[in-house]
């Protein structure tokens, strides 16, 4: 698929778009009704960038991801909810305009060639952490009826039925099968890895191998806490 050169950003708290991931919006500002009503005419992307933590004005990070509109429903208070499908990861590169939404020029980051020996045994060790979080009871964090949530669901908060995550294991499978690690790697940070920070460190890792290392050390980490709670 053509990328285009500029796009539109969305700037939001904690959200963060993975290439391939669905992400759930809900548009009610009016600079961004207006970003929607444009894109659904041109090109249907914009990117979504995590705001800077600590920034009080705007400030979009350098690294977002850029997604295509899969589905969007306008409602009669002039609203819309809709459904973002990850891309690909971009970097900002400068502001085209600020008014009346930010537009970005972005440069898209390539995606790793090849698979090494390195990072098919890092693949081996992410997985069996996976399945160790699985096996400690987890649910998958994009229901649908989270479409009217502002952003993104912090994964481990929603509540999902068994369906969702029996075809989480056979996306799963179907990843591990072809031997794929970087979109393995972005399923596993978009959807069980709760920190935005953690997620927006892995987003900007470009090689592969330090990118399965982080979320390694971070879904460890996230073991380790689930592990401390109490039982109920």
């Amino acid at each position: 698929m053509l990328l285009p050169v500029e796009v539109p950003v969305m700037t939001l708290p904690g959200a963060i778009l993975f290439p391939q991931a669905m992400l759930p919006l809900h548009i009610f500002e009016p600079r961004y009704r207006r970003m929607l009503r444009d894109s659904l005419l041109t090109h249907r992307m914009f990117a979504v960038a995590m705001q800077r933590p600590g920034c009080t004005r705007e400030s979009p990070s350098a690294v977002a991801g850029l997604g295509l509109i899969r589905a969007a429903v306008t409602n009669r208070d002039g609203t819309s909810n809709l459904v973002l499908q990850g891309l690909a990861r971009v970097r900002l590169i400068r502001v085209v305009r600020y008014r009346p939404y930010r537009v970005h020029r972005i440069q898209p980051l390539p995606q790793s060639v090849g698979v090494s020996l390195v990072s098919q045994a890092l693949t081996v060790q992410l997985l069996e952490l996976v399945h160790e979080r699985l096996s400690l009871g987890w649910t998958y964090p994009f229901p649908a009826n989270e479409l009217e949530s502002p952003c993104c669901t912090p994964p481990g908060e929603a509540t999902e039925e068994a369906p969702a995550i029996k075809a989480f294991r056979s996306v799963l499978s179907q990843l591990t099968s072809a031997e794929a690690p970087e979109p393995l790697a972005d399923l596993v940070s978009a959807t069980m890895i709760s920190s935005p920070e953690a997620r927006q460190c892995i987003l900007e890792t470009r090689c592969i191998e330090d990118r399965l290392g982080l979320i390694i050390r971070f879904l460890s980490d996230e073991i380790r806490r689930r592990r401390r709670r109490p039982a109920p």
